[in-house]
């Protein structure tokens, strides 16, 4: 099997779509009814276009990726076929169990339209894979980024995602200490283990604009310096740089849009980010020539400094009712899809850099 990206970004997208269909995983009852009697069910009298177009394109780049990842082996499979029922079996066992959930219901119409997306989006991949596209992208791969580079490219390629969920700092990822110890002192409650939680001796106090700012420069860098660690020469070192920043700034207007309106896109560009995003980019015009080895370890060392600046800092009330716009209201389906993202990111990057300086990353 050809080394892609396309398989392990697959997982974690099924993994993504089981915690956002089973979203919030409380309040599980029997209902007296089979799971699958949804399947014989009426078609649903009220539906929205917003529904429709969740559940046809929630599923298409599961589609996509399962195509692609059948592609990409040897001997090939019927990729179009198994990315299909791959999607369909995934969201009939999704819908199933969201009978036994108070705040979910479980659709045939929701069944179909995931289908067809997932269908949809293996469709893609197989026409790209004939117009040469997949090849392209290989001998695209090749030329720019060493080899052993698929677990930075996932993680390259899930950082936009993970910023489009609301951050109390402009691309500022892993900030989960507060929600951490709530949701520990809320599971221990009323047991004896509570006592053995760790309190605080002092409040958290808010960041000040220059540690905003370096907060933001870190940010901004990380990813800059994850694509110096697999990309083969200097030249294409700027172009990566240039374009995670330039990213990095429209996916996080974008989840301002989102939040707080189109008018409010550009209310998280104060004067402090401004100069982080600029120092950022400056430092990493200044890293072009760093060894690849020695990027993977400024990676590491941008990432503890970055967490540990994040993680001292409180949530604004502000920002918390921002995410309980997220998470109760039409934005629940795609609440887990980047609000994991977005708090494990910077840790799986953690760890990848460790494997990688360790030499324990042949794999990826």
């Amino acid at each position: 099997m050809h080394k892609t990206a396309a398989w392990p970004l697959a997982l974690i997208y099924a993994a993504l779509v089981i915690y956002a269909s089973l979203y919030p995983f409380d309040g599980w009852r029997p209902v007296g009814i089979a799971p699958w009697t949804f399947l014989a069910a009426p078609v649903p009298r009220y539906w929205t276009g917003f529904d429709v177009a969740a559940n046809l394109l929630g599923y298409g780049p599961l589609g996509f990726l399962l195509a692609l990842s059948a592609l990409r082996t040897s001997p090939r499979l019927p990729a179009v076929l198994l990315a299909a029922l791959g999607g369909g079996l995934l969201s009939l066992v999704m819908e199933s169990l969201q009978t036994y959930l108070p705040m979910r219901v479980a659709s045939n119409v929701d069944l179909l339209l995931n289908l067809a997306g997932a269908w949809l989006g293996a469709l893609m991949a197989f026409a790209l894979e004939k117009a040469g596209a997949i090849a392209r992208w290989s001998r695209f791969r090749e030329r720019w980024f060493a080899a052993h580079s698929r677990g930075a490219l996932v993680l390259l390629a899930l950082w936009p995602v993970a910023l489009l969920f609301p951050a109390s700092v402009p691309l500022g990822l892993g900030q989960v200490l507060e929600r951490a110890e709530d949701a520990l002192a809320a599971w221990l409650a009323e047991t004896p283990f509570l006592q053995w939680v760790p309190v605080r001796d002092f409040e958290l106090e808010p960041l000040l604009p220059g540690a905003e700012l370096l907060c933001v420069m870190l940010g901004a860098l990380i990813p800059c310096l994850l694509a110096y660690s697999i990309a083969r020469s200097a030249g294409r070192r700027v172009a990566l740089a240039v374009s995670a920043i330039g990213v990095g700034v429209g996916v996080s207007a974008l989840s301002a849009a989102l939040s707080y309106g189109p008018s409010h896109a550009w209310a998280w560009l104060t004067l402090p980010v401004q100069f982080g995003l600029g120092t950022a980019l400056v430092v990493a015009l200044l890293l072009v020539a760093v060894p690849r080895r020695a990027c993977a370890a400024l990676t590491l060392l941008a990432l503890v400094l970055h967490l540990s600046l994040l993680n001292n800092a409180p949530i604004g009330a502000y920002f918390a009712q921002t995410l309980q716009v997220w998470e109760q209201g039409r934005f629940i389906r795609f609440h887990g899809l980047a609000q994991w993202l977005g708090w494990l990111w910077p840790y799986a990057a953690l760890v990848y850099v460790l494997l990688r300086l360790s030499g324990r990353d042949a794999e990826n």
